[in-house]
């Protein structure tokens, strides 16, 4: 028995040290005083300070972050709706609808990419809409859609049907039931929703590559560009500080998620 748990914890920090070692090492030469990727010379932040004094990366960064938050917040409504729809569909219709929802999480990016760059290639030619911002949102809330759809769908399945009906004989008008009772009890699945959106949207390299044209430039489109030619130490520092917000974001929601679910639990 004993062997039996050394083994499975071997075998788990070995997947663990697969997964986050390049990870570590990125973080730890974020902090060298040379730019050697191989040799650590001394502890310094000037990498750090040549970053925010940067100003591609940082115009880069914030339309990344501005394309994130707005693809993930109209890809979370859309998605939402979306879910609230197929869940009072028949059968075989929700069936069907949730082979086509799975067809963009399936799709190979470049495809993805390639597609909507004709699209609106053709969308310039015949509306005169030059590639930029809008074309970058429209095809990041089309890949972020199905992420939102798949995480909220469980949640309505878990939720007592019921519980709708009552808020109705109680007094609430079928909108207030909506935001009282339905939305409240999905909100874990529309913020996870959420949160993978943003993060694919701002992780996104392919499809933004496809459909950004020449005007706009979004931080994974940058990052490429830059190396290109060789790795920049403030390539290290602006992963290291994406690292730790993204880290941070999730154990917030864990904690606040693990507080929920006490709450709930808690006998009356």
């Amino acid at each position: 028995m004993n062997k039996t748990k050394f083994g499975s914890k071997l075998y788990m920090g070995l997947i663990f040290a697969f997964l986050y070692a390049p990870i570590l090492v990125l973080i730890v030469f974020s902090f060298n005083e040379s730019k050697s990727r191989a040799l650590f010379t001394g502890f310094t932040f000037k990498w750090y300070h040549q970053l925010f004094e940067n100003e591609l990366i940082m115009s880069s960064l914030f339309n990344s972050l501005l394309m994130a938050l707005c693809s993930s917040i109209i890809a979370t409504i859309m998605g939402t709706m979306a879910a609230v729809g197929i869940s009072k569909m028949g059968k075989r219709s929700r069936a069907a609808i949730m082979n086509v929802t799975y067809l963009p999480v399936l799709n190979p990016e470049i495809v993805t990419g390639i597609s909507m760059m004709l699209l609106f290639v053709w969308f310039k030619n015949v509306f005169h809409i030059p590639m930029g911002f809008v074309t970058v949102l429209i095809a990041h809330v089309t890949f972020c859609l199905p992420y939102v759809i798949l995480n909220v769908l469980p949640k309505l399945r878990q939720m007592d049907q019921n519980l709708f009906e009552a808020a109705l004989d109680l007094g609430c008008t079928p909108i207030q039931a909506f935001f009282k009772v339905v939305i409240a009890q999905i909100m874990p699945g529309i913020l996870s929703g959420f949160m993978m959106a943003f993060t694919f949207s701002l992780d996104d390299f392919v499809v933004t590559y496809f459909t950004a044209g020449n005007g706009f430039k979004m931080l994974p489109t940058t990052i490429y560009a830059m190396v290109r030619k060789k790795v920049n130490p403030q390539i290290n520092a602006l992963s290291t500080i994406i690292f730790l917000i993204v880290l941070a974001l999730l154990i917030i929601m864990n904690v606040v998620e693990a507080k929920r679910a006490k709450k709930v639990e808690k006998p009356l």
